[in-house]
């Protein structure tokens, strides 16, 4: 792969990431979207269908993991890194999906904060800005 399509091909998929973020109350049934954006701290949670939310965060982390995984072969261009990395994501989707079920099903405002910041790991690609550099690191001392 030439390197000029290689970072046409990054940019494609930051940008799919990115579109995701930007359309995430079309796309994704989330009503804690709206409920973490106001004062969160001082108020009940919000109404919620169970079954549909996990659902829904579960594509929506599953988007973002095969993106991620496609980024991180574009980048290092090795399988054995893409099988670590299919580990990680699965081994952290059970811990967070168990965690976020945890604080759906038990809502108590003084678990709010601990609860934004597990949601942010399903919904956001953070594992991939944490594995992008560690793989980085590998790479450079492994040489």
């Amino acid at each position: 792969m030439s390197r000029s399509i290689k970072y046409i091909t990054l940019i494609v998929l930051f940008g799919l990431l990115v579109l995701i973020r930007f359309f995430e109350d079309i796309l994704f049934y989330d009503p804690y979207l709206n409920f973490f954006q106001n004062d969160y701290l001082y108020i009940d949670s919000p109404r919620r269908e169970v079954a549909k939310l996990v659902a829904f965060t579960t594509l929506r982390y599953s988007l973002n993991a095969v993106i991620s995984l496609a980024i991180l072969f574009i980048v290092f261009k090795d399988r054995s890194i893409i099988k670590f990395s299919i580990i990680v994501f699965t081994i952290a989707y059970v811990v967070l999906i168990l965690g976020y079920l945890y604080f759906v099903v038990n809502p108590k405002q003084e678990d709010y904060y601990l609860f934004f910041n597990l949601r942010r790991f399903l919904i956001q690609p953070i594992i991939l800005i944490l594995l992008l550099p560690a793989f980085y690191y590998h790479k450079l001392t492994k040489s």
